[in-house]
């Protein structure tokens, strides 16, 4: 059987990170080329990797099966939509375009070609979160709270915190509730960039489950966790560290103590195991088996689609909210 010819398009902060992991998947794939209208950085990720440096992604597309995408959100779409009808296998980086109609179009394209068209939420391959889909399989929670925070970094920015973080985290509590969206609020604030660098949106389910995110690009600190109230406990998750915890509800008993009766609560942590790996690798290795092996995607169209269609609507609030 002939290796899978793959290539990624654009090679910047992210694009870099889905080389590599290319590169070490050589026994399994033929990494053809790297793709980046910057022609030096074309030819230096190319040279890093051993393979062949192109500076127009339809110079690629005859040489690949599938390729990863990771250019600006604002070419995703054009770039996407060639692939596809170019008859390449896709996954594009999230989030899949700032227009909802166009990501619709996509996954029609997709389709139709009977590609596969897998979207980079990597935090879906997160152990933890994989542990945690199990935890709590067919319960309800209650209440959900998300902070991803962290330094503005150098990188050019060139959408706000709600494609680029908030994203994530609407994905998974999606997954997780897996109830209609019944309201959604959302505030936001410009510091360094055009766009918003702060933001919190709440998200309320027709099954009355309630979840607020927390996003921010301008703290010194980082953070990235995922607390849910349950009703008798609690989960705590770490996506840095891939930790989870479970605390389980307190019990409360009469105790004597120095001769005297009282009240004593008692309650217990329990930290589960998880298998750590590298979640951008799985997430790789999942596209590459959907395609050769017809596994079945962890994620369905309709799963990509509502993800966006959320964090959209998140969006256009917190930007009306912007100008008062």
């Amino acid at each position: 059987m002939d290796k899978l010819r793959v290539g990624v398009i654009g090679v910047g902060h992210m694009g870099n990170y889905h080389a590599r992991i290319y590169h070490q998947l050589q026994k399994y794939v033929d990494f053809v080329g790297v793709c980046d209208i910057r022609k030096s950085r074309a030819n230096e990720i190319a040279a890093l990797y051993g393979t062949k440096p192109f500076y127009h992604f339809r110079d690629l597309l005859p040489h690949v099966d599938a390729v990863n995408i990771a250019v600006p959100t604002s070419e995703h779409y054009k770039v996407a939509k060639g692939c596809l009808e170019a008859g390449v296998h896709i996954l594009l980086e999230k989030p899949m375009t700032r227009i909802y109609e166009d990501a619709v179009e996509l996954i029609d394209i997709a389709e139709k070609q009977n590609l596969s068209f897998h979207v980079g939420h990597v935090e879906r391959f997160n152990a933890a979160v994989l542990e945690l889909t199990d935890v709590i399989k067919g319960q309800t929670p209650v209440f959900l709270e998300a902070k991803r925070q962290g330094p503005p970094g150098e990188r050019e920015r060139t959408s706000g915190v709600i494609l680029d973080l908030m994203i994530h985290d609407i994905d998974i509590i999606l997954g997780l509730v897996k109830s209609g969206v019944a309201g959604i609020a959302a505030v936001g604030k410009k510091v360094y960039s055009k766009f918003e660098d702060i933001a919190n949106v709440q998200i309320y389910f027709e099954n009355g489950s309630f979840a607020t995110i927390s996003a921010s690009r301008v703290s010194q600190t980082k953070i990235r966790t995922l607390s849910i109230t349950m009703p008798d406990y609690d989960i705590f998750l770490d996506y840095a560290s891939e930790d989870i915890s479970i605390h389980r509800k307190a019990t409360t008993s009469d105790n004597v103590v120095d001769g005297k009766m009282k009240q004593v609560q008692d309650s217990y942590v329990e930290r589960l195991t998880v298998n750590r790996d590298n979640p951008l690798r799985l997430e790789v290795e999942h596209f590459l088996n959907c395609i050769q092996d017809h596994e079945k995607p962890i994620y369905s169209a309709m799963d990509n689609l509502r993800s966006l269609k959320i964090a959209l609507k998140a969006l256009e609030i917190t930007e009306r909210n912007l100008r008062g």
